[in-house]
């Protein structure tokens, strides 16, 4: 992954020619480091995304949908105030460096032009957001603030003057000559001339230059070349699949794996969708992750014990026959005997066994004695079938919980979490004076197949369960990958053409425990044949008439099948 001064070079551009004279309509903060201007230029709506995550701090166009909290951040509400109504003027890049500004003209509240500047710094755990007047070139605010005693080159507060950041000695190759270029490269007196002296020159793209020969003049050449293709140059924006690394064009450290993207914004949206969110959610699920581990590991434990027990139980049948040998030849059997020797008549050569005996019990007393072991092992053992069996049913239940977490969007959590509240594994959490909430509707996730038929998968048990059980109406087609963890799929038509079929069978295999595999069984029926049997876990189901296809996960078919239901809900 490299968001270079290159790449932001690139993004820049293409932001400018698609938003410029743009009228920012609507600014969304669905998380503590992201926004989400929502742009309309050139008769088209754009959804803008500002990100200073510490991790994946980015900018570029996206497709996606973010969940926005019931109240907007603070910062949210200025940049509404200032910026809301207002259009783009011009989206530059800053020297060379990972640094857009939007500036921006629009009116104040009494009819005056005002002219603003949103500044995006890419840089890592110091990425920010910061709204500036761009008349007076004070900070009106930003997402993270600085105090001078965290730096003292520059304070990032409400009222200071905005600096941008250090350059650390280094020039904007694009603008020196081709002459002052090469001088500099030639009078470097280190190993990384490009990385160290130019602004943006990532280590990847120094890695690139030294592939044109071990000879300087042949680096300069090629670091020429480069400049060239991304300052004028059409680029081709490609991922390497399986090194998962993007670049510009690609380069000679990529595989043959490669997916190729008719814009850097487009591969932005794909590299970047979920990286962050999964990250966010591993960070608030951690806890909950760690509790069904070990109530898992806690569950294996009990069915080895268990297990155990079983094996002991299997020999029940051993007591009966020594409880009734022993009543046979009672007569042989005197009080104070710890042992007596019998005819095993059980055995065709009729040979003799051995019965121990307590000797402070009567003849009669140690034989019901062995007549109870037989009984409480006969029962114990009907028992410990059930308690295995549900064990077993309980370690597939937690596998599914964190398959279901670590494939969850945020607001899935919150159902999850609700999920493992009613079932007792973790304490409810009730804060005082907290009003009860009426319980919200799951949301299950919505996609759309290329005929226009609308497909619906649940993320969690509880979005499962409402979607088989409450929103499906009887003929509509329910899919679930054939003895494999996964989503309830539901397509919302009673007679779906095979294409429809195979791109929900592609969205049950997706979001499954299958998900790496191929050729993944699913199966299919109608929802009137897909049954809750009493008692059963959240999500839990039986169905019969089925039938069964095979279809292989790949992740453009699903993206393509979500980009479908966006586009079709911004219609």
């Amino acid at each position: 992954m490299t968001y270079d001064g290159l790449v932001t070079r690139r993004v820049s551009k293409e932001l400018h020619t698609l938003l410029a004279t743009g009228r920012i309509l609507k600014i969304y903060q669905p998380t503590k480091t992201e926004l989400v201007l929502n742009i309309r230029a050139n008769g088209q709506t754009h959804r803008l995304l500002l990100s200073m995550h510490p991790v994946y701090a980015r900018v570029h166009l996206t497709a996606e949908k973010y969940t926005n909290p019931k109240e907007p951040p603070m910062f949210c509400m200025l940049l509404r105030k200032h910026l809301e109504g207002s259009f783009i003027h011009n989206i530059s890049q800053y020297e060379n460096e990972r640094i857009i500004e939007l500036s921006i003209q629009g009116k104040n509240e009494i009819g005056d032009d005002v002219r603003k500047r949103l500044v995006i710094e890419i840089m890592g755990k110091h990425s920010n957001i910061i709204l500036v007047d761009a008349d007076k070139g004070h900070i009106l605010d930003a997402m993270k603030h600085l105090s001078p005693y965290q730096n003292r080159f520059r304070t990032i507060q409400p009222g200071q003057a905005y600096i941008y950041p250090p350059t650390q000695g280094k020039v904007n190759p694009f603008n020196l000559t081709k002459e002052v270029r090469h001088s500099t490269i030639e009078s470097a007196s280190d190993e990384r001339p490009f990385l160290n002296h130019f602004m943006g020159i990532s280590p990847q793209i120094e890695q690139e230059i030294k592939t044109f020969g071990d000879d300087l003049d042949a680096q300069i050449e090629g670091f020429e070349q480069l400049l060239a293709k991304v300052n004028n140059g059409p680029v081709e924006p490609v991922i390497d699949q399986s090194q998962a690394a993007f670049y510009l064009f690609p380069l000679t450290s990529f595989t043959a794996d490669l997916k190729p993207f008719e814009s850097v914004n487009l591969l932005l949206d794909y590299y970047y969708r979920d990286k962050a969110d999964r990250d966010l959610v591993k960070q608030r699920a951690g806890d909950l992750i760690r509790v069904l581990q070990n109530e898992r590991s806690k569950t294996v434990r009990k069915i080895k014990k268990q297990q155990q027990t079983l094996k002991k139980a299997e020999n029940a049948a051993r007591y009966q026959k020594m409880g009734e040998l022993l009543t046979a030849h009672m007569h042989l059997v005197k009080q104070g005997d710890a042992s007596v020797e019998v005819l095993d008549y059980y055995e065709d050569d009729t040979p003799t066994l051995t019965i121990e005996l307590n000797p402070n019990k009567s003849p009669s007393e140690n034989a019901q004695s062995y007549f109870k072991t037989y009984q409480k092992l006969k029962t114990s053992k009907r028992i410990l079938d059930i308690e295995i069996k549900k064990a077993y049913e309980m370690i597939a239940y937690l596998d599914q919980l964190i398959e279901q977490i670590e494939k969850a969007r945020l607001e899935d959590l919150i159902e999850i979490r609700e999920e493992l509240e009613e079932e007792g594994l973790i304490k409810k959490k009730v804060a005082k004076n907290q009003k009860k909430n009426k319980p919200k509707k799951p949301t299950p996730d919505r996609y759309q197949s290329s005929d226009g038929t609308p497909i619906f998968v649940g993320k969690n048990n509880k979005q499962n369960e409402y979607l088989t059980m409450k929103f499906a109406s009887k003929q509509n087609i329910w899919l679930h990958t054939k003895d494999i963890p996964g989503s309830h799929v539901v397509i919302r038509a009673d007679d779906p053409s095979e294409t429809t079929l195979t791109e929900a069978a592609m969205l049950a295999a997706y979001f499954s425990k299958a998900q790496q595999s191929s050729s993944v069984p699913v199966d299919y029926t109608e929802i009137k044949h897909v049954h809750k049997p009493s008692g059963a876990k959240p999500g839990y189901v039986i169905y019969d008439s089925q039938k069964t296809l095979a279809v292989t996960p790949k992740k453009d078919v699903v993206e393509q099948l979500k980009q479908n239901e966006n586009l079709a809900s911004d219609k």
